[in-house]
């Protein structure tokens, strides 16, 4: 168990779920329709990822660092493109868009990292 981790996951799916309550609840009536998508798309991502982050933080063995490396890889993306894309919602500035592909391709590395965890883990056996 990675306990920092783990406390980072809680951290995020708490957020996770008070930020997708404020966008159904209070940031829809003052939205446009594309900003409330965007928000959607933040809040799901962001949960979703979550779930992994916490699998990550719970059940990797200790000391393994193909785990880690993919739990706190999938944690800085998740925080990067999710981060844009609320920011983007809430009408900040274009230009901070060009972040969301930067999040997007270290969520990706954070499951192909995730892949070389699993195999190194069976291989090792």
């Amino acid at each position: 168990m990675n306990r920092a981790l783990g406390m980072t996951a809680a951290a995020l799916g708490a957020t996770a779920l008070m930020l997708g309550a404020y966008g159904t609840h209070g940031f829809r009536e003052h939205a446009s329709a594309e900003a409330f998508a965007i928000w959607q798309v933040a809040s799901q991502y962001q949960f979703f990822h979550t779930l992994a982050i916490l699998a990550i933080a719970g059940f990797a063995p200790r000391g393994e660092r193909w785990w880690a490396r993919s739990g706190w890889t999938l944690v800085t993306g998740c925080v990067v493109f999710c981060g844009t894309l609320y920011a983007l919602a809430l009408g900040t500035s274009t230009a901070i868009g060009i972040l969301a592909p930067i999040g997007a391709l270290l969520l990706l590395i954070g499951w192909i990292l995730a892949g070389i965890a699993f195999w190194c883990s069976a291989s090792s056996k």
